[in-house]
C-alpha cells in the first residue's frame, strides 16, 4: 500500500519572489491566523533556526508563535520579516474593502 505525504507549501517556496507572494497573499486574506502561519511557511522554508536567530527569538517559541493558533506580537513578526529580507507594505483599500471597512 502506498502511503501519501503531507503537502507542505514550504518545499515549493523557493525563491524570495514565491515566499513574497504567498506571504502577501495571505495577508490579502485578513485573517491572521493565516498570516501567521503563512509566514511561518516561508520561514521554514529559509530554515526556521537561521530566522529564529535573526529574530531574536527561540525556535521553539517562533513555530508556536506561528502556527495556526499563534499570535504573535508585532515585535516578533517584524523581526521574522526582517530576517526574511522581506519588507510590509500598506496600500489604500479600494471596492469592496473599502465598503466592508465603512459597515464595522
Amino acid at each position: 500500500m502506498k502511503r501519501l505525504r503531507t503537502f507542505d507549501a514550504a518545499e515549493y517556496l523557493d525563491t524570495p519572489e514565491a515566499q513574497a507572494e504567498f506571504i502577501s497573499a495571505a495577508l490579502e486574506t485578513g485573517d491572521p491566523g493565516y498570516v501567521a502561519k503563512a509566514i511561518g511557511t516561508v520561514a521554514r522554508a529559509r530554515g526556521m533556526t537561521a530566522i529564529a536567530r535573526d529574530a531574536g527569538i527561540a525556535r521553539e517559541a517562533l513555530y508556536r508563535s506561528l502556527s495556526e493558533t499563534g499570535d504573535p506580537k508585532l515585535s516578533t513578526l517584524m523581526g521574522v520579516m526582517r530576517g526574511l529580507g522581506m519588507q510590509v507594505s500598506v496600500a489604500p483599500a479600494t471596492g469592496a474593502e473599502v465598503a466592508g471597512a465603512k459597515s464595522r
